[in-house]
């Protein structure tokens, strides 16, 4: 999978401590859904013998709920739902491609976790981290059998530019009211300086799954939603393939990347879009916004007059992708 023109080689096996040579490694995707700028995958890749992708498929969010206001679950519209299963496939595409793929499994996540942990022998977890506080439960949970059980957890952030925490330590322990104060802040990502890593060369096997129930990535109409009519039709289309299309026809006008101006633009644009469209992207994971900032940096570099934060594309980013939820 080709990003761009650029060469991308941040991470490297020195980079990363205590790492367990030759043994099964977990990737747990939540966000996160996808191959580019994926440090949690790149270290399960590392020396391991096996590499197990798993998405758990949790009813918590996934199941239907009659009662809610519009079609779909009680957290989550049918369009969402159906973004997240196209953003699977697609992930599975990438991963064959790799000469891996993606190991679905339904059930609470958090007992799901812990059953293939024992199954496939695993000694290195890896998943990125999650501000939202179901993960933060889930993660806990599960970190806790692994650590009892002599399992090496890596949980990068990855999903934002900035470690939340980080932010409002630097704040006195208070998040940031504004995009001003955010920016004065948090200055540059730690990141910034050194380039990120695109795709690895390949991916260990999926070794043997054991009694697990593997499945395909499912429908919509297979979660339970045969019949239901969404309110309007889909807009986007789920996976890092459209994400990295879609990023890179926003970007081809670089005088528009320069001069864009928040206050400027009509969201509701659909036909010629006057904002980015990159949002769910961002949100899933598709996208990584570190490499969505690195690009916008590089075409600003161009242009001596682009406009500046908070309303330029660049300030957008730094509001929006503390914590992209």
């Amino acid at each position: 999978m080709r990003l761009s023109s650029q060469t991308f080689t941040r991470f490297s096996p020195s980079s990363y401590p205590n790492m367990t040579s030759g043994s099964n490694s977990l990737m747990w995707f939540r966000k996160g859904l996808r191959i580019h700028d994926n440090p949690a995958l790149e270290y399960a890749a590392k020396n391991s013998t096996h590499v197990y992708p798993l998405f758990v498929i949790d009813p918590h969010y996934m199941k239907p709920d009659p009662t809610a206001f519009s079609p779909g679950s009680n957290l989550a519209g049918l369009n969402r739902i159906r973004f997240l299963l196209e953003s699977l496939v697609d992930l599975d595409s990438n991963l064959n491609k790799l000469g891996s793929r993606l190991l679905v499994l339904h059930g609470e996540p958090g007992e799901v976790l812990i059953r293939c942990l024992k199954e496939w022998d695993i000694k290195r977890l890896c998943f990125e981290y999650d501000t939202d506080p179901y993960y933060q439960a889930l993660d806990a949970k599960v970190q806790s059998y692994a650590l009892e059980s002599g399992i090496e957890i890596f949980s990068p952030v990855s999903h934002t530019l900035f470690n939340p925490a980080d932010i409002i330590q630097k704040n006195r322990g208070m998040p940031p009211m504004n995009c001003l104060s955010f920016s004065k802040i948090a200055g540059e990502p730690h990141w910034l300086s050194s380039s990120l890593s695109t795709t690895p060369s390949v991916i260990p096997p999926v070794g043997d799954v054991g009694n697990c129930e593997i499945s395909e990535v499912p429908t919509v109409e297979q979660l339970g939603y045969d019949g239901i009519q969404e309110d309007e039709p889909p807009v986007f289309k789920g996976g890092e393939s459209e994400a990295l299309r879609r990023l890179s026809e926003s970007t081809k006008d670089k005088k528009w990347v320069a001069t864009f101006e928040k206050p400027n633009t009509d969201p509701s644009a659909f036909i010629k879009p006057s904002t980015t469209m990159l949002s769910p992207y961002l949100k899933f994971g598709c996208l990584s916004s570190r490499y969505f900032y690195q690009c916008i940096k590089e075409i600003e570099k161009e242009f001596k007059n682009h406009t500046s934060p908070p309303v330029s594309l660049l300030g957008q980013c730094k509001g929006q992708f503390v914590t992209v939820e």
